[in-house]
C-alpha cells in the first residue's frame, strides 16, 4: 500500500489523479452509481484499496441525500449582487465544484426583513443537503440559526460577529485580506508616496473590509483619519468617496481602494478632477477582477485573489473536510499595472 506523509489522509483527488479519472467520476463509483464502465470502476477500486483512501462518511451521504441540493444564501439584494463582478465570479466557482458532485445551486437572498425568517424556514425544511452562506452581516439571525441546524454549512468569509462571537462549528474560505492590503500600502509606500489615503468597505458589516483597512493602518498607522473613508464596494460608492477625500485632502498622493468595483469609480472622480493617474494619485484596487482591472484608464495596480477558486472551495469543503483543516485563507499577491 502506498503510504502518505504521517497525519495526510488520501483524498479523493488523490484516487481521481492516480486512476487518471475525474472526481466526479471517482465519486459515482464510490457511491454505485450506474453509467461507470466495468473497467473503470475496476480501475477506481484498485486505486482506493492502494491507497487506503476512505471516503469521508459525511460527504457520501450529502451526494446520497434525496434532494441533491446545496443553498447559496447571500446578504444582499440582487440587484446588487448581479452587477458585481466579484459575486458572479464567486458563484461561478461555487456552481462548477457543486456540478462536479452532480449537485445544484439553490441562490437565496436576504434583502427584505422578512427574507431572514423565510430563509431560516427553508433551509430548517429539508429542501437542501447544505449551505454556503457569504456577506452576511455582524449579529444577524442567520448567524446563530446556522449552528443548530442539521446540515453541513460553509461561510464565503470569516464571519464578522458581536461581543467577540466565533463559529468554530463551521468552515469558512477568506482570501488573506490584510495580507494583501499591507502588500497595497507598502507598495505605495515604496513609490514615495506620502499621504497615502484609503477608500474601505462597509467595516462594521464586512470581515473583509475591516481586514483590509486594518492592513492600511499596520502600515500606517499614524495617517490622520480625514484619509479614510467609508463606502459600499459598489462603483458609485468609491467614486463618493474619491470625491469626499479629494475635498478634505487636495493634496493626497495616493490610495488604497478596498475593491476593484470601488476603484473603478475612484479612477473616474479622479480624472474628472484634473488629477493625473499616476503621476498625480497612484491608484491600487483590491480582487484583480479581469474585466475591471484590465478595462480601467489606466489600468489598475490591484492585490490578486483567486475568487473562483475560493467559490470552489466554499462547495468543496461541504464534501470533503478534513478536520485538521476547518477552514482555508487563500494567498494574495500584487499586480502591477499603470495605476501605480
Amino acid at each position: 500500500m502506498t503510504r502518505r506523509p504521517h497525519g495526510q489522509r488520501p483524498t479523493i483527488e488523490d484516487v481521481a489523479r492516480r486512476s487518471g479519472v475525474s472526481r466526479s467520476t471517482v465519486s459515482r463509483v464510490i457511491n454505485g452509481e450506474p453509467k461507470v464502465r466495468a473497467e473503470v470502476v475496476e480501475e477506481v477500486r484498485r486505486v482506493i484499496a492502494e491507497l487506503g483512501y476512505v471516503p469521508n462518511q459525511a460527504a457520501r451521504q450529502l451526494v446520497t441525500h434525496r434532494t441533491n441540493a446545496v443553498a447559496v444564501v447571500a446578504d444582499q439584494p440582487d440587484n446588487r449582487l448581479f452587477l458585481d463582478p466579484y459575486f458572479d465570479c464567486l458563484l461561478r466557482g461555487i456552481r462548477r465544484e457543486l456540478a462536479c458532485h452532480g449537485a445544484q445551486a439553490v441562490l437565496l437572498f436576504l434583502d427584505e426583513p422578512d427574507d431572514h425568517a423565510r430563509v431560516a424556514d427553508y433551509l430548517g425544511g429539508g429542501h437542501v443537503d447544505a449551505a454556503v452562506l457569504f456577506s452576511l452581516h455582524p449579529g444577524g439571525r442567520l448567524h446563530e440559526m446556522i449552528g443548530r441546524l442539521d446540515i453541513p454549512a460553509v461561510f464565503g468569509g470569516r464571519p464578522l460577529l458581536r461581543d467577540g462571537d466565533t463559529v468554530r462549528a463551521h468552515a469558512y474560505v477568506d482570501g488573506d485580506n490584510r495580507g494583501g492590503a499591507q502588500q497595497a500600502v507598502r507598495h505605495l509606500a515604496a513609490l514615495g508616496r506620502r499621504r497615502v489615503a484609503t477608500v474601505t468597505g462597509p467595516y462594521d458589516q464586512e470581515h473583509s473590509a475591516a481586514e483590509r483597512l486594518a492592513g492600511y493602518r499596520d502600515v500606517l498607522p499614524d495617517a490622520p483619519p480625514e484619509l479614510t473613508e467609508r463606502a459600499d464596494y459598489t462603483r458609485q460608492g468609491g467614486a463618493a468617496a474619491m470625491g469626499a477625500l479629494l475635498d478634505r485632502r487636495p493634496d493626497l498622493d495616493a490610495v488604497f481602494v478596498a475593491s476593484d468595483l470601488m476603484a473603478s469609480g475612484a479612477l473616474e472622480v479622479l480624472r474628472a478632477r484634473g488629477r493625473r493617474v499616476p503621476e498625480d494619485v497612484a491608484v491600487v484596487g483590491f480582487d484583480d477582477l479581469a474585466e475591471i482591472a484590465e478595462a480601467t484608464d489606466p489600468p489598475l495596480t490591484t492585490v490578486h485573489q483567486d475568487v473562483g477558486e475560493m467559490g470552489r472551495l466554499m462547495a468543496r469543503l461541504l464534501f470533503e473536510r478534513p478536520s485538521e483543516l476547518p477552514s482555508v485563507v487563500v494567498p494574495t499577491r500584487l499586480v502591477l499595472r499603470e495605476s501605480a
